[in-house]
């Protein structure tokens, strides 16, 4: 690795300041760490040109003195790494690591100072860094105030953002502003920015855990300070004895895919802690859900409930009959009559209505090779949750169930916690407190031999990697937005996704709606504005490992020629490359299924979708196999496809391929395609 210490003389008889770099391998990207005018700072230059201008690091405590003005560089350390390792499951089975690394360690002569490291690791596809505190005198038992991390974007008044609000009401439940840069205030990450120069840059964390969620702040035009979520007494984080922060990450490509195919994030988080998950499986799964939003059912009980054992055993029928591997049930359990969104201190976990036999239900699915899959909704009072969840899950594990999908509807900053002297609490769910709250029902969970699919999540960072059955998350608008949202989510929704919320990790999005008509056609009525073909390419572009089939029965037995590909497509992949794309505009991904048998492992999938533009785009097939040949199964819009009153015109066509050849897709407005590529 290519590291220097210079050492720069300033006025005379002033300290001299100490600058140190460390660069990517590909020697593209550059790190320099300064503690010039006493004050620890970074920027980082990409390809010859500045990218982060000179930007502020420390942390500010509520007793103790800030480690920022009057620390100088004391030492430093340095490794370089190239190793690569394997997933359990994910968009691809074989992760590279390769990176080189220093740990600059800052100091402050006492009585008045102390010493952190701030490690920093330079990948070819971005930068990522950390504060480590040791354990220390005077230090050992802080409530850390406010970062001084700062992003400062160079060139900021041409530079292009992509963002929601951060400590709103709806968590990340927003659709996606696209501003220059400079209107940006309070945002969430992934935030994602395109430069003067045309450099893509994301900016997010790696490895959440025990610390408080960070938005980023505009403070002056183009520098973004991270702003620490607060617990409900002001107090950002709180920690005891040594500790490290999360990882700040800084993704830069030259287009806009690049961050797309960048895997920072996983590589710095740590490896499997949970042993053997061989029982964490991926899949598709088919459930009684949508039914409630389009309002065919109801989740409380009554005449139209849901979560009935006859229902039930309807779609584990469906879901035997077509190759699902589970059922969704929600609505099971007592506490969903009246207004559900405010019966936290109500809900049972373990109690089930009357009309749900869920012993019947196991063995009716071990009968059809078909599982429940649990749901938890807390509505936010997270107390009543931790009273009853140890009892919960060991009812799933009785029950054959080892997939949960948890709930903590309730607005931003309303969870309810009951603290030790019985005080009701109101915090965030990306607070310190919440991070751990989390974790905690994933561990758990974890000793049940249990899977987890968080929706009102904390943000994603990786933590998939630490502990594989955290599978999947929601954190963004999903698809039920488009049955009752107003507005739904716009034609350029997907394609905004795929370079921001998906850069943090999978996304349990909930796909494949066939019926766009159950409020009507057109332009103004909440239904999912899309072409058939762009929900099925959905399956390939929205990355999970467990998919849902979302709509009713009835609606895919109504088109089977479009139903054959989500039941042809897996969810589980050898290899995943974006092809192509522009935030917002469209995207297209090619994905090669994962080897599980002799059977397995020889087919690519791609998906292609676009915003509310018509697109006509050439995609070359060199990401096949050489030397074979492949059946293309061609799920199009058809000639007279458009999202807003034809969105059912799809053509399924087969040509045999190539990875000499290209391929020309049409995309209708807010359409796709969808095609398999079979090995013959």
């Amino acid at each position: 690795m290519r590291l220097t210490a210079l050492m720069l003389a300033a006025f005379s008889g002033t300290c001299l300041a100490q600058t140190t770099t460390v660069s990517s391998p590909d020697g593209q990207i550059k790190v320099t760490i300064s503690d010039e005018q006493h004050t620890p700072s970074y920027e980082i230059s990409f390809a010859g040109k500045q990218v982060i201008a000179n930007s502020s690091l420390g942390l500010v405590f509520k007793q103790q003195p800030a480690m920022s003005e009057g620390y100088k560089i004391s030492s430093q350390t340095t490794d370089s790494v190239k190793s690569s390792w394997e997933q359990p499951w994910g968009e691809r089975q074989t992760v590279v690591d390769n990176h080189n690394e220093v740990a600059v360690t800052f100091k402050k002569p006492q009585p008045q100072g102390g010493t952190f490291t701030v490690r920093f690791r330079a990948f070819n596809d971005g930068v990522g860094f950390r504060y480590e505190l040791p354990k220390q005198a005077g230090y050992d038992d802080v409530e850390i105030t406010k970062e001084l991390t700062e992003f400062a974007i160079t060139d900021s008044s041409d530079a292009t953002a992509w963002w929601i609000p951060a400590r709103g009401w709806n968590r990340y439940e927003y659709v996606y502003n696209t501003t220059p840069l400079h209107k940006a205030a309070l945002v969430h990450t992934p935030f994602t920015i395109k430069n003067k120069e045309g450099v893509h840059i994301s900016i997010h964390e790696a490895v959440l855990v025990d610390y408080a969620g960070m938005v980023l702040n505009q403070r002056r035009d183009g520098t973004f300070q991270a702003d620490l979520t607060p617990w409900s007494d002001g107090v950002a984080v709180k920690k005891q004895g040594a500790f490290n922060t999360p990882w700040r990450t800084i993704q830069i490509g030259d287009e806009a895919v690049d961050l797309i195919n960048s895997d920072i994030i996983l590589n710095l988080n740590e490896p499997n802690k949970l042993g053997d998950v061989s029982w964490v499986k991926p899949g598709k799964y088919v459930g009684i859900w949508w039914g409630m939003h389009i309002n065919e059912n109801t989740w409380g009980s009554g005449k139209i409930h849901g979560a009935t054992t006859a229902n039930t055993k309807y779609y584990m029928d469906f879901a035997a009959k077509y190759g699902f591997d589970g059922v969704l049930v929600e609505g099971w359990n007592i506490g969903w009559d009246g207004d559900w969104f405010f019966n936290g201190d109500v809900f049972s976990f373990t109690q089930p209505y009357d009309d749900f036999d869920i012993e019947e239900l196991t063995r009716y699915g071990k009968e059809k090779g078909v599982q429940l899959i649990g749901h938890h909704e807390t509505s936010g009072n997270v107390t009543n949750y931790r009273n009853q969840m140890e009892d919960a899950f060991a009812l799933y594990e009785k029950s054959n169930v080892s997939q949960v999908k948890t709930g903590y509807v309730a607005d931003g900053g309303n969870i309810k916690r009951i603290d030790e002297n019985g005080i009701v609490r109101k915090e965030w769910h990306d607070g310190q407190f919440m991070v751990n709250e989390y974790l905690h029902n994933v561990k758990l969970a974890a000793k049940h031999k249990i899977s987890i699919n968080t929706h009102e999540p904390v943000k994603d960072t990786g933590l998939r990697r630490t502990y594989p059955n955290w599978i999947a998350r929601e954190g963004a608008r999903g698809q039920e937005f488009n049955a009752w949202g107003t507005p739904p989510n716009p034609p350029e929704h997907i394609p905004m996704l795929a370079f921001t919320r998906m850069l943090a990790g999978p996304m349990d999005f909930t796909p494949g709606i066939f019926d766009m008509g159950f409020n009507g056609l057109g332009a103004d009525t909440n239904r999912p504005q899309t072409t058939l073909a762009k929900q099925l390419a959905l399956y390939v572009v929205m990355y999970s490992p467990i998919q849902m089939a979302a709509d009713l029965p009835r609606n895919y037995l109504a088109k089977p020629d479009a139903f054959q590909f989500i039941q042809d497509v897996p969810t589980d992949w050898q290899q995943s490359i974006a092809l192509q794309g522009e935030v917002g505009d469209y995207v297209v991904f090619a994905r090669k299924e994962r080897k599980r048998d002799q059977y397995s492992g020889n087919d690519w999938y791609l998906g292609a979708v676009t915003d509310e533009k018509a697109r006509t785009l050439e995609v070359k097939l060199d990401f096949l196999d050489k030397g074979k040949k492949f059946e293309a199964q061609i799920y199009r819009d058809g000639d007279k496809a458009e999202w807003v009153n034809n969105p059912y015109d799809l053509k399924v066509e087969k040509r045999v391929v190539t990875a000499d050849d290209k391929l020309t897709l049409k995309l209708a407005t807010s359409g796709g395609t969808a095609i398999r590529f079979k090995a013959i």
